[in-house]
Order: C-alpha cells, then structure tokens, then sequence
C-alpha cells in the first residue's frame, strides 16, 4: 500500500493506518472485525488511543452530519485518515426516534438497559407493523483536509415486546431482521458481521478504501 497524501499518515511499511473515530468499546471492536474480515492487516487505531482529545459534541439532526462531525474533527486532530460511524435505531411508527439519540434515549448517561426500558414504553400500545424498525449506519471517511466519501447502510426488521439475548449491545436484544427468527443479541457475532447495518456500510465505501489508498481486500 503506497501513501497517497503526504500530509497524512496512511501507512508504515505495508499496513494500512486508519483511525476510527469511536471511544464505544463494542462498536470499536465490531468496526474493526469488519474491517479485518474485508481487507488485508490495517493498523487500526481508536479514539482510546489518543491522548487529550476530547471528542466533539454531536450536534447535528442526521446520522450523516454528526459523522462528518466526529470525521473530520478526529482526523484534524490526529493527521490520520479517519472513519466514523453514527448509528442507531429507527422507529417510524416514533416518528423516527430513538434515531441520533439512540445512545441517549434515556438521558444522556443512560445505559443500554435503560434505553431498551424507555422504549419498550414508549411502544408498549403498538403492534403488528407498527414495531417495524431499522438500523442505520452513516460512516464518514476523512483526511485532515476534507471529506473524502459518506455512505449509509441499513437494516431492517422489527421489535419484540420484551428483550432476548445476551450477546450483542445497545439495542440488539429486541431488533430482529426481517426474515431471520433470532435477535442480534442471539445470533453469532460472524452472522451478525455479515448482515448488519455497518456491514452494508463498509460495503458501500470499501472501493473507495481501494481506490484512493490501495487497500486491498481479501
């Protein structure tokens, strides 16, 4: 992989440098997996990595505008090559919440059991279609200097009344995919890999990963 921009670090030797611009330990290790299942070896950072950085606020109304957000802040602050991730889940018949506050639903410090309390509240009179959902995933590439690409991935699927499951975080223990009988937090974790929203994402921006940086996939 040969460095394409001089003003950043892309990569040392043969392997790939790219920051993700996430402190969330299980997105953290959900990007990377992703990331290591299409491609040859990255140098995977995150923002745990960095020291004094503090991350900005999210702001923004969309998925889109706070991963630019959090992109293009990161990768100043870095040099590096950057992707961020916004996500969450989409309720229709909730006029669109959780949406950008999915990790907030319950207050700001909210974990995820009580986000999943708020809204199985929140939908404890609605039934049938109306306990459709989705997830969506905006990821953000970035360098110091500009935007390079966004793309949005989605999933959808529908809400059970009551949690199942064990694996998985935010969410996954009432979202099941259209067509499949079992939560993500029941599901394999390569299964969940190969489906999810951020997987269709990154299968949105991969050719640009080869494009522009060489990456090469496996």
């Amino acid at each position: 992989m040969k460095k394409r921009r001089a003003s950043i670090l892309v990569s040392t030797g043969d392997i790939m440098k790219l920051l993700l611009a996430t402190s969330n330990l299980h997105k953290t290790l959900e990007l990377k997996a992703i990331l290591k299942s299409l491609f040859k070896p990255f140098d995977l950072y995150s923002l745990r990595d960095l020291k004094d950085y503090t991350p900005p606020k999210e702001t923004e109304d969309s998925f889109e505008g706070n991963a630019k957000l959090k992109a293009i802040h990161a990768a100043k602050f870095s040099g590096m090559l950057t992707i961020s991730d916004d996500s969450g889940l989409v309720v229709p018949s909730l006029d669109g919440a959780p949406g950008v506050f999915s990790a907030r639903f319950a207050g700001d410090a909210a974990t995820d059991k009580e986000n999943i309390n708020k809204l199985l509240e929140e939908m404890k009179n609605l039934e049938g279609p109306k306990r459709n959902a989705y997830y969506s995933c905006t990821l953000c590439l970035a360098t110091p200097e500009k935007v390079i690409k966004t793309v949005t991935g989605v999933c959808e699927g529908r809400l059970l009344d009551t949690p199942s499951g064990a694996g998985g975080f935010g969410y996954d223990s009432l979202f099941v995919k259209h067509d499949y009988n079992h939560t993500f937090a029941e599901i394999t974790e390569d299964i969940k890999l190969k489906i999810s929203h951020r997987r269709r994402a990154f299968d949105k921006i991969k050719n640009t990963l080869e494009a522009e940086f060489h990456c090469t996939t496996l």
